[in-house]
């Protein structure tokens, strides 16, 4: 199986599944001399893992990361640093009535197709569990953007159908949604709980500003800043759609609104969401994300099994009603990550 390494100066690779013994990530070209504070990495994983509220799967995870290599008296040494997450609440036999039914909305169906064989338990190596791999990679990454002044920040901007009429970032934190509006984040929250006590789940979309960016980030033609992350974004399972900027709205705009005019001090707006030719513009780098409900859900649903005869399938077992509030954390990581190595291969020096 290839696909399981992301990025080309700053590079990692994931590996671990969801029901085997642990998740966990290789880094390979983080500097030498980088403080690395375990704590720092912690908290990302802390912000990712379950059973964090009532909308968040009440599988309990320490998610307690594990520095293996790369790291000497608390600094980085330019070598692989290796990092590993213990499994410690599997309940693989609930997913043993599933080892011959596809369960819609999942990668059983294309896993089996091409490999001729999956893991039936929890998804194998294609559950979101993965992401906890990408979030502690991305705590590095992050480490060495908030060196130069860079911030990287997501948030729930919809879910359930319910949008944020306001947007503090400072909020973000405070509500079990993570959304950046706080009378939206309760609304959003009785919505989600009701949908999961009918046994099914809801979908949103996360958004994602990246302040302090320099101006000259990303390369023309295939290595545009948006199509890079736009691919680390779409990288993420339940990611289905992205736009930056005004997005999709530009199609009914005019080209006098929609075009970022400038004067002597800069921008006069960021409809372009601080891209411009695949190259970063200095404004606020800003995209949104469309999240699918989490397909685990335990209304009755058609399938069929692996000889292709016809099933009624209700998927048991602990799920995340809507997987917004978990994902934001994973989105700010895949962009930490993108923007460290584009910066690294434009032979910037960070750190």
């Amino acid at each position: 199986m290839a696909g399981n390494s992301f990025g080309t100066r700053f590079r990692i690779t994931s590996f671990g599944e969801s029901h085997g013994k642990g998740i966990g990530v290789v880094v390979d070209g983080m500097p030498p001399g980088i403080e690395i504070d375990p704590a720092a990495i912690q908290l990302q994983l802390d912000r990712r893992k379950p059973g964090q509220s009532q909308v968040t799967t009440p599988r309990k995870e320490h998610d307690q990361v594990e520095i293996l290599s790369g790291v000497f008296e608390g600094k980085s040494t330019g070598t692989p640093i290796a990092m590993f997450i213990a499994n410690r609440n599997q309940k693989s036999g609930d997913y043993d009535q599933y080892r011959d039914i596809y369960r819609p909305g999942h990668a059983d169906f294309g896993y089996d197709k091409k490999y001729g064989i999956r893991d039936h338990r929890g998804g194998g190596r294609s559950s979101g569990r993965e992401t906890a791999a990408r979030v502690a990679a991305g705590a590095l990454a992050r480490l060495l953007l908030e060196a130069r002044g860079i911030r990287v920040q997501a948030w729930t901007l919809e879910a359930a159908g319910i949008r944020c009429e306001t947007c503090d970032p400072s909020t973000v934190e405070k509500n079990p949604m993570r959304a950046c509006d706080p009378s939206a984040a309760e609304k959003m929250l009785a919505a989600v709980t009701a949908l999961a006590a009918e046994g099914n789940s809801a979908g949103g979309i996360v958004e994602c500003t990246i302040s302090g960016a320099p101006a000259g980030i990303g390369d023309p033609v295939f290595d545009k800043l948006d199509a890079r992350l736009a691919g680390a974004m779409i990288s993420i399972g339940a990611v289905k759609g992205i736009e930056f900027g005004v997005g999709f709205a530009a199609a009914r705009m005019t080209g006098k609104a929609d075009n970022d005019e400038m004067d002597g001090k800069g921008f006069l707006s960021n409809n372009a969401g601080g891209i411009l030719g695949g190259i970063s513009t200095g404004e606020p780098i800003s995209f949104r994300l469309a999240v699918k409900p989490t397909p685990s859900i335990s209304l009755p649903q058609k399938t069929i099994d692996s000889d292709g005869r016809e099933q009624i399938i209700q998927v048991r077992g602990r799920h995340d009603p809507c997987i917004c509030p978990r994902i934001v954390p994973v989105v700010e990581a895949m962009a930490a990550l993108t923007l460290v190595d584009l910066l690294l291969a434009t032979n910037e020096t960070i750190g």
